[in-house]
């Protein structure tokens, strides 16, 4: 079965390769509770990243902290595998 991090490298390799500005979120004491994993940027565009293993699920605190970004007009996209990460993006490059 796949894991978390093998869904991670993935995205993180595949957002490097095609230009997006990414960084982790480092999660802990004083950070934002349910905060995405990474954010990414590219031509203005900000996307607030989640990673999930298939079959994995949200978090309260996450469904919140999304629900606040998608209020606000940003860009929150789960993801359970590389594919999804990619239909987000072409949907927004409009592809």
């Amino acid at each position: 079965m796949i894991k978390e991090n093998d869904i991670k490298q993935l995205c993180r390799d595949y957002l490097k390769v095609t230009g997006w500005f990414r960084f982790h979120v480092l999660q802990g004491l004083g950070c934002f509770p349910g905060i995405s994993d990474d954010i990414a940027i590219k031509n203005g565009n900000v996307l607030f990243v989640e990673y999930k293993r298939p079959g994995g699920i949200q978090r309260r605190v996450q469904i919140d902290f999304q629900a606040k970004i998608e209020a606000h007009g940003g860009i929150y996209i789960l993801v359970k595998c590389l594919e999804d990460l990619i239909k987000a993006i072409d949907k927004l490059e409009g592809r």
